[in-house]
């Protein structure tokens, strides 16, 4: 009945049914087909949602709404555009690392996208690059920033798992840098013979330094964000939850009185935004926590591990099969639904196959992040080709390229080379793999 009640789910996604409505109506079948108790598993999902770590989602969430409209995304571009702007494919290179500076303070590929895009497209284009191109690695690009704490997708993670939300933050830090400069090399050599491109003029080091100067003193309210936010979940200052409070309070004033892009009327929608996406978390939480419920006390996780070594028992093909499951779900839901799915079926099962449960993080993070992107479904590719103006078919081939040099091989390090995951967690926390 577990196995159906699994294949529902999946049905259920793929037809279009909302998340919430899925999750919701599984939990249903399953009570009333395995005759329990639902006064047993209403309230273990009320109590559980209501830890005051959830708290750290809608106010990430709104710090992402805040620096999306408050003109902080466009100062962080042209500052780091003073560094490789006179480089061939220099300006991919912001876009990257703007894209990965902007999402790891929101922790949204889809605010992402929409800000970074916004800004970067019209720049891109005027600047010779392919249209298709622009949309394949801004899509790509967006989704780095998750990696890069902090994560709201590692925060329900650690939630979900029992695990410390820093030390799921720091599991990612390594595989975000590393795709960042895998990324940064594939755009070098896909553009280096492209004509058309356009590159900043030759200017001497004096006015480069000027320029630095003064786009680096602009920048420098958008850049205290991050430390703000970073240094003091880091330095034991804050918790996250409080960080993302803080964070909020910051980037007010910063997008009205300094950077003056946000109005009363970006404020309100920035506020709206945030109430409805909370809303439907806090849906799909509680329906997912009853339904995780019943996973566990049903040994689903022992019963996919059972299936999974019928085929093989070698933990590298075991690895092999959940890297190939997770992608195909980060490619059929978001990123929240899908960690809320994979995170109470997946673990058990990654731990029992001797893989601890921080490097799971990073695993798990990378390959759903991966799925965003991957065709057929690709849901980040669609709102990438929607706002840069592009049809999917023009993307398919440079975001291939970036998947195959860039995704996989960041995967493969991530999952067969746990240091690159335990790393800062034992150097910081000291937690031992």
């Amino acid at each position: 009945m577990i196995e159906i009640a699994f294949l529902l789910i999946i049905v259920g996604l793929i037809v279009g049914i909302p998340v919430p409505f899925t999750f919701l109506g599984v939990s249903a079948f399953l009570i009333f087909t395995l005759n329990l108790d639902p006064s047993f598993l209403l309230p273990y999902a009320f109590r559980e949602v209501s830890s005051v770590v959830l708290l750290t989602i809608p106010l990430f969430i709104l710090i992402g709404g805040l620096m999306e409209r408050g003109g902080i995304g466009s100062t962080l571009v042209d500052w780091v555009d003073v560094f490789v702007g006179k480089i061939r494919g220099g300006l991919g290179i912001v876009a990257i690392v703007s894209c990965a500076i902007f999402g790891s303070v929101t922790g949204s590929a889809v605010a992402t996208c929409s800000a970074i895009g916004s800004i970067m497209f019209p720049q891109l284009r005027a600047n010779g690059y392919p249209r298709g191109y622009c949309a394949a690695l801004i899509a790509n690009a967006a989704v780095i920033g998750i990696l890069i704490p902090p994560s709201a997708i590692m925060i329900l993670y650690a939630w979900i798992g029992g695990q410390s939300v820093l030390a799921c933050f720091l599991a990612t830090v390594v595989p975000g840098i590393i795709l960042v400069i895998l990324l940064s090399i594939i755009n070098m050599i896909m553009l280096r013979k492209n004509k058309t491109i356009k590159i900043r003029d030759k200017s001497n080091i004096k006015d480069d330094f000027i320029l630095f100067g003064k786009k680096g003193y602009r920048a420098i309210p958008a850049l205290l964000m991050p430390v703000i936010v970073l240094g003091g979940i880091y330095g034991g200052f804050m918790t996250p939850t409080e960080a993302g409070a803080v964070g909020v309070v910051y980037a007010i004033p910063v997008g009205f009185l300094i950077y003056k892009g946000l109005t009363g009327r970006k404020f309100f929608d920035s506020l709206v935004s945030t109430a409805t996406t909370t809303g439907v978390i806090m849906l799909m939480l509680f329906a997912m926590m009853m339904l995780s419920r019943v996973f566990i006390m049903e040994d689903l996780p022992r019963t996919i591990l059972g299936h999974l070594t019928a085929i093989s028992e070698n933990e590298i093909v075991l690895l092999i099969m959940l890297n190939i499951f997770m992608i195909i779900i980060g490619m059929i839901m978001d990123d929240v639904s899908a960690v809320l799915l994979t995170t109470p079926i997946l673990l058990p099962v990654a731990i029992l196959i001797g893989i601890h449960p921080v490097h799971f993080a990073a695993i798990l993070g990378v390959n759903l992040k991966m799925g965003n992107v991957t065709p057929p479904t690709a849901p980040l590719l669609y709102l990438s080709a929607k706002l840069g103006d592009s049809n999917v078919s023009e993307m398919i081939v440079p975001s291939t390229y970036m998947i195959l040099f860039g995704w996989v091989p960041t995967l493969i390090i991530t999952t067969y080379v746990p240091e690159v995951a335990m790393f800062l967690p034992r150097v910081i926390l000291g937690i031992s793999y």
